[in-house]
């Protein structure tokens, strides 16, 4: 239960594309923390991740204290951390203890950055049916008030009040059973819902763990939590939020980032990469949301698409003339229906359109594109390619857009247009962040506009009307800034 960023590992090593990069080593990661321009993570047994750009992850992140699965959130200008110190059958009992600490920066080279003196809010004693350790932290954004899950397999999942401002438990509060068969839980409040979401199954076994991550649902933070088929995480329920898959298993130890609005990140630890030789690794996946429920979405790693509006259900293409089929149809009347002929020849499959077929009417220089019905066409086929050593965002890399089985390249203009240029030529304009939203669509948006200073954030590829691709501002409201990748 956390939220992102922890390490383990002082080597450099590059992963296959599409996974997080550098050494993203780490069991039990926190929320992602975000300070000066950097992200941070932290793991069980201290120290932690930090990342440039929420891609490349290597070790740095420093956390006094050791002990177990901390947690981080910014609470006004400073960090509170909370970790569990001993407990969880370490050291072959159950007597735990959990404390958080201050600190004004995450930043190890900075001059401010110094950990305040850790304080306990709570322990286990070690005969209790209860154990101290694995907390999640959450500020309610309505209330202000901040709680605190925490247990193991143990005995059950407690939770506590501290008071926001110190870091202390709140003066009187009672610690409250809300739930059974899980661990390292954490707290989330969306759309006037609390979640529980508890690491469920084994951990601790490489590729053999079982670990997934399950969540309930309450009006209020206190409980009781419950499920999607009623089942109170009292007495053991839970809905998948995510499981094993990608030759990655143990999914455990969740967190969620809101980068936008409409765009969310879970993150977790995987037991066992598989392409990893088995290590325990970091895990970046959109988070969406159906019915008011989460559950992970898989991360986007390109292909060959259609680029589908879901203004109008109309596609992304190059504006060219159109280029005829020329099939023969068979049957009565014109070949619309009719009695079949006695002894006819099977129908045989109509051969796609393809590029040599028809790469000869485009024009050679830039492109203008456009929306249309969707046709199977080549100027509709899209290959979009991650590109490495470009930059990246949280989660992801950059990617390309070209004509399939061409290099011609989707491209922002100065006047905030889409055009296609005739080759790709790594040009930051060239390149796209592409992000699944909490519904299921997609963002694109370009990494620059052209003669802009900085990182483009708020402008995306946008369907200005069926027909009309354009750049305008991101607006989670509105399905013209949405975009579905279909594998037709």
């Amino acid at each position: 239960m956390k939220r992102l960023y922890s390490i383990l590992a002082a080597m450099t090593l590059a992963t296959a594309a599409n996974a997080q990069i550098g050494a993203p080593f780490i069991h039990d990661p926190s929320t992602i923390a975000e300070c000066e321009g950097k992200y941070y993570t932290f793991g069980t047994g201290g120290g932690g991740l930090i990342s440039e750009d929420g891609w490349t992850w290597n070790s740095g992140a420093e956390r006094p204290g050791g002990g177990a699965a901390p947690d981080v959130i910014k609470i006004g200008d400073r960090y509170l951390c909370i970790y569990g110190a001993t407990g969880g059958g370490l050291g072959g009992g159950h007597a735990g203890r959990i404390l958080t600490m201050w600190n004004k920066t995450l930043d190890p080279k900075s001059p401010d950055f110094k950990w305040s003196e850790a304080v306990e809010v709570c322990f286990s004693d070690g005969m209790e049916d209860q154990d101290a350790i694995d907390p999640g932290i959450m500020l309610d954004p309505s209330t202000g008030r901040l709680w605190v899950s925490y247990g193991t397999y143990f005995g059950t999942i407690r939770l506590i009040e501290l008071d926001p401002t110190t870091g202390f438990r709140k003066s009187g509060n009672v610690e409250k059973d809300i739930a059974i068969d899980c661990e390292a839980s954490d707290l989330i409040c969306r759309n006037g819902w609390y979640y529980l979401l508890g690491t469920h199954g084994t951990c601790c076994d490489g590729v053999n763990s079982t670990y997934n991550i399950v969540v309930g649902r309450s009006k209020s933070p206190e409980g009781p939590y419950i499920d999607n088929v009623g089942r109170d995480m009292y007495h053991g329920g839970g809905r998948m939020v995510v499981a094993a898959g990608d030759r990655k298993t143990g999914a455990g130890h969740f967190g969620r980032t809101i980068i936008d609005e409409g765009v969310e990140v879970a993150s977790f630890h995987w037991e066992a990469d598989f392409d990893m030789g088995g290590r325990s690794t970091l895990a970046i996946r959109p988070l969406l949301w159906k019915n008011d429920w989460p559950y992970c979405g898989e991360q986007f790693k390109g292909g060959t698409f259609e680029i589908e509006s879901e203004r109008r259900g109309y596609a992304l293409e190059l504006a060219v003339d159109f280029v005829r089929m020329n099939v023969a149809r068979m049957g009565g009347f014109g070949g619309f229906g009719g009695r079949p002929q006695q002894n006819a020849e099977p129908p045989k499959p109509v051969e796609n359109q393809t590029l040599d077929q028809v790469k000869s009417t485009w024009p050679e220089g830039d492109i203008p594109a456009r929306i249309g019905d969707y046709m199977f066409r080549p100027h509709q086929r899209w290959t979009v390619t991650p590109v490495e050593g470009k930059g990246a965002y949280l989660g992801n890399t950059y990617f390309k857009i070209t004509i399939e089985g061409t290099e011609r390249a989707l491209a922002a203009t100065a006047d905030c247009e889409v055009k296609t240029v005739p080759a790709y030529t790594g040009a930051d304009e060239q390149l796209w962040r592409i992000e699944q939203l909490t519904d299921g669509t997609f963002r694109i948006m370009p990494k620059v506009i052209p003669g802009q200073e900085g990182i483009n954030t708020s402008i995306c590829l946008y369907s200005a009307g069926d027909s009309t691709p354009t750049l305008a501002k991101y607006d989670f409201s509105s399905d013209n800034s949405k975009w579905n990748f279909r594998n037709h």
